[in-house]
């Protein structure tokens, strides 16, 4: 809410005015005018017009000292020009004296006002007979600091600063009877930690007669404090200040709307801190092959990005169903030659029931491991005071937990925890690439089945399918990938992408981009937000030669809304029922890491329709172009029938065989669907 006088723009009639304001206007013994930016009259009252021996429709865009020029009064023409000059000039209230064509004397003063949506300045000009009474002046003079300062709590003090003056709402606001609210009295409602300041500011303002304006707390009647900004001006009569007219505002709510944006920015900055820390994670995962470089990659994230004095990764045999402890800096009071999967220890009970497991304290750990003897027995081995324990799952597969722990009692917010398990996320991609990595046969296989996920996520609302099919029996791992999630806001995440190559190379770089991926949709799952953190990614860690491409969407399945950014890959294909099969008419943005600004398309998706992403493997090969496999995408998803078209996964099978039928198949084939079923009303019922 904006203390800041509200006035009308220029020529507003006073028939629009509001009845009071009307009222005020026409009938009371003042003249009033408004003069717009350029000194021509935008609204006028009767008596204010008589004073220039007109009308107020005479008047109306023109200056005063065009009016009084008109009527014969030169003098008077050059005194208002003046007037309007100094005031304008210093911003301080003009009084002066006019002599109307009949010989009455007005006494006029002329003050700045701003209008609160352009910053312009107008001129307010308010006049009264010399004969007037001091109340009809006083009233003169309020209606000024009125227009001046706004209008909530009105009070007025005398020209020394000391109220004088009962102000019943300030009374019912704050509890304080007459005797104790005149004077300075006001002020021992003021909060104990403004009052200092509000009191210096106020005998400053009241000192060098300039206008007074601060926000401070009040204690009101109910015992609390609320936020409040306080303006005064100062009436002058002549050169000396006659009194101080003011307004208080109450600005609790937008305080408190302040201190919201305030927390929300930070949360924001903390939010882009751990995305910062989760590309470094992605980083540095990315160039370890091996188990052992994995936990001492993860021991200097958990230090940096954790706070935690330990980080270990304990793996789970499943032929053996035990666990084994990877540590950079030892075992940390557990047993060395491993323990069985119903051992007393946070991360075993973590890689169980696939759940993360959090102890801010020993109480909480004693508690949550049912007072087992063994927890006593850590807790006097080592400094460990506060523990976190993530589960490791590649392909649907527990492969271990991530074990952080603290030397002291440690609390873990809910931002933090979301961040932890992201982390978890990417270390067990990296453990699991490692794990691959160090067999000695059937490396590529493996890799690549640990990089594309098992199983899709069931989403509410929303059916998914994908189809795979490797180019070469010899060579089964590429760069053709696609993925899948549901995000934290109840949205679903896809993404489908060609890594150029194949081998090792690609499939590292593929882990690379889909693990990063993963991590800035969680933070910050906007298309244009996560390709453009991929580009900061792709740049710091791949080759300008590897080459790569995707499509990367979220859906609203409640509104059907499609948010895609396209990243040098081919057009989605939408299956639409009756509308037939098209092409999304978006221009493609450059590949991944080269710069671009990054934007993102939004689309609506109809219930019944379905949108594929597909890899180059689909369209292209030795004999036909892409140009030709796309017209001919097209004209084959138009040819499915009606229960192809209804199920996704029959729709993508159905794809692939028909457009590969007649064709060697030279390049892995890779698609992605997700499709907004129709809802039966009459199975609801």
């Amino acid at each position: 809410m904006s203390a800041e006088t509200s006035i009308p723009p220029p020529r507003i009639n006073v028939a629009e005015l509001p009845d009071a304001v009307k009222s005020l206007l026409t009938d009371a013994p003042i003249g009033f005018a408004l003069l717009g930016p350029d000194d021509t009259f935008g609204s006028i009252n009767a008596r204010m017009a008589a004073v220039y021996g007109s009308t107020p429709e005479l008047c109306l865009g023109r200056t005063p000292s065009q009016i009084l020029e008109e009527v014969g009064d030169p003098a008077g023409a050059g005194a208002q020009t003046s007037f309007l000059e100094s005031v304008r000039e210093s911003g301080i209230p003009v009084r002066g004296r006019h002599r109307t064509p009949q010989g009455h004397t007005w006494d006029l003063t002329w003050f700045l006002v701003h209008d609160p949506t352009n910053g312009d300045e107008h001129v307010a000009l308010v006049g009264a007979r010399d004969h007037e009474d001091d109340t009809a002046r006083r009233g003169e003079q309020r209606l000024h600091a009125l227009l001046q300062a706004g209008n909530q709590i009105i009070w007025s003090a005398g020209p020394g600063g000391e109220v004088r003056e009962d102000c019943p709402q300030w009374r019912t606001l704050t509890g304080q009877d007459l005797d104790s609210y005149l004077g300075r009295g006001w002020l021992d409602a003021v909060h104990p930690d403004d009052r200092v300041r509000v009191e210096r500011a106020w005998d400053d303002a009241v000192l060098d007669v300039t206008p007074f304006d601060s926000m401070f707390r009040v204690r009101t009647r109910a015992g609390g404090y609320g936020h409040y900004r306080a303006r005064a001006h100062p009436i002058m009569d002549g050169a000396q200040t006659a009194e101080w007219v003011g307004t208080l505002v109450d600005i609790t709510n937008e305080r408190e709307a302040d201190e919201l944006r305030q927390r929300l920015n930070q949360q924001l900055s903390e939010a882009a801190m751990r995305t910062a820390r989760l590309q470094k994670a992605t980083s540095d995962l990315a160039e370890a092959l091996t188990a052992d470089e994995v936990v001492q990659a993860m021991s200097e994230i958990g230090r940096s990005g954790v706070g935690a004095d330990h980080t270990s990764l304990v793996l789970f045999d499943r032929d053996h169903l035990r666990l084994r402890m990877l540590s950079a800096d030892g075992c940390q009071g557990l047993p060395r030659g491993g323990f069985s999967l119903d051992y007393p220890d946070i991360a075993a009970l973590a890689v169980a029931d696939r759940l993360p497991h959090l102890a801010a304290g020993p109480a909480e750990l004693r508690v949550l491991l049912e007072e087992a003897p063994e927890v006593e027995a850590l807790l006097e081995r080592t400094r460990e005071r506060a523990w976190v324990a993530l589960p490791m799952v590649v392909a649907g597969r527990p492969i271990g937990a991530l074990r952080f722990s603290f030397e002291a009692p440690r609390e873990v917010t809910d931002e933090e925890r979301v961040f932890l398990e992201a982390l978890a996320g990417q270390c067990a991609l990296a453990i699991g690439r490692a794990i691959v990595y160090e067999r000695e046969h059937g490396t590529a296989e493996e890799l690549q089945h640990s990089l594309l996920p098992e199983a899709l996520p069931k989403v509410p609302g929303v059916r998914l399918a994908a189809y795979y099919r490797s180019g070469s029996q010899h060579v089964q791992v590429g760069g053709d990938w696609y993925d899948a999630f549901p995000l934290p806001d109840g949205r679903v995440a896809g993404v489908l992408g060609d890594v150029m190559g194949k081998g090792i190379p690609a499939a590292a770089g593929m882990s690379r981009i889909r693990n990063a991926l993963r991590a800035l949709a969680y933070s910050m799952p906007e298309p244009a937000d996560v390709l453009t953190g991929l580009d900061r990614m792709f740049s710091a860690t791949e080759g300008m030669d590897q080459v790569t491409t995707l499509v990367y969407f979220v859906l609203d399945p409640v509104t059907g809304q499609l948010d895609l950014s396209n990243a040098g890959h081919l057009p989605p294909l939408v299956v639409a029922g009756n509308a037939g099969p098209s092409l999304l008419e978006a221009e493609p943005d450059t590949p991944l890491g080269v710069s671009s600004t990054r934007g993102h398309h939004k689309f609506f998706v109809q219930p019944g329709n379905t949108i594929a992403l597909y890899s180059d493997g689909l369209v292209e090969n030795r004999k036909r172009s892409v140009d030709a496999g796309l017209d001919e995408l097209v004209r084959k998803a138009s040819e499915a029938l009606p229960d192809v078209v209804g199920d996704p996964q029959q729709m993508l099978e159905y794809l692939v065989e028909s457009m590969l039928e007649g064709y060697e198949q030279d390049d892995d084939v890779t698609l992605l669907a997700v499709q907004l079923p129709v809802i039966d009303s009459a199975s609801e019922r």
